[in-house]
């Protein structure tokens, strides 16, 4: 490895994102701060949208192709008696309505959406049609027609606010569930209409607002400072099971050779990913458990320690 890289800050950063700005100005400003072009996220938030955004530093980017799906948390404000073109309150807005129902109402419609539904996603997006992403269509004032995809809601809980078109939902979802679409549908369900007045982002591939930082407290810190807030690249698979391999099948791993299971007697089944491990526990790759020829074995799929 060149020294450079081998002095390149590298981890995980989880970014409390303001409001007002993209995902990727939070990329760019963590450019700067930590003096490396290699920096991306986990899952985009959109300007309306604050909260944990995690943000990959360095070779820390290079995950972002294996994470699994995970589920996330968000507190969001339901307006009701309202439609517009983008689902949220900064879009063009469709309708009106006076009609506000009561709280138990709202309580027995959200509590329709939980469990394994069907969402079609919101034209603004950055889902793509023919190599074209919705939103860049939405923008040219066209229409259309998207699949519905399977998303769960696993909970969400609804509480009145001091405005009485206003409610605000806790939800824990899957990821791929656009929320926003979820107030829009509620609000269909309701007959009044529903927008998102506001949006934030609790929790993200196990990564807490809690233990999130701002740009702003980036920015008046040392370059010590920060780079003591990078955790582990590890952390991103923190749910998969650890495989601590001997010193000559290390080797033999971070070669390109798989490892047989008979030899190092761990039995996963095809298809399982692990985080390998040296003997002493310092994680080094990203394993898969595939079959060949004389059995199943552990291949590396991505190295993060050269």
């Amino acid at each position: 490895m060149s020294e450079t890289l081998k002095n390149e800050p590298c981890g995980v950063l989880v970014v409390n994102k303001h409001k007002g700005v993209t995902s990727h100005d939070i990329v760019n400003k963590i450019r700067r701060l930590y003096g490396t072009k290699r920096v991306g996220h986990t899952g985009t938030l959109d300007p309306l949208a604050t909260g944990v955004l995690v943000v990959l530093v360095g070779r820390a980017a290079k995950a972002s192709e294996y994470l699994v799906c995970d589920s996330k948390k968000y507190r969001a404000t339901l307006r009701l008696g309202l439609t517009s073109d983008s689902e949220d309150i900064t879009g063009n807005i469709l309708s009106q309505s006076d009609n506000i129902p009561n709280f138990e109402a709202v309580q027995t419609a959200c509590a329709e959406f939980v469990g394994n539904i069907k969402q079609i996603p919101p034209m603004y997006s950055a889902l793509k049609v023919d190599g074209k992403k919705l939103v860049d269509l939405a923008r040219e004032g066209k229409t259309v027609e998207r699949q519905a995809r399977d998303i769960t809601v696993f909970s969400m809980n609804v509480a009145p606010t001091e405005v009485n078109t206003d409610y605000t939902l806790d939800v824990h979802c899957s990821s791929g569930t656009y929320i926003r679409t979820l107030c829009a549908d509620i609000g269909a369900r309701l007959g009044c209409g529903g927008v998102m007045a506001e949006l934030e982002r609790r929790e993200a591939g196990g990564f807490s607002i809690e233990k999130s930082v701002t740009v702003d407290e980036l920015e008046t810190m040392s370059d010590s400072e920060r780079q003591a807030l990078l955790a582990p690249i590890e952390e991103l698979f923190s749910s998969l099971p650890e495989v601590r391999i001997e010193a000559f099948y290390e080797k033999l791993s971070r070669n390109g050779c798989e490892i047989y299971q008979k030899k190092i007697k761990t039995d996963f089944p095809v298809g399982e990913r692990v985080r390998m491990a040296t003997k002493s526990g310092r994680f080094y790759a990203l394993g898969e458990v595939r079959e060949y020829e004389e059995g199943s074995a552990i291949k590396a799929i991505k190295l993060f320690e050269l």
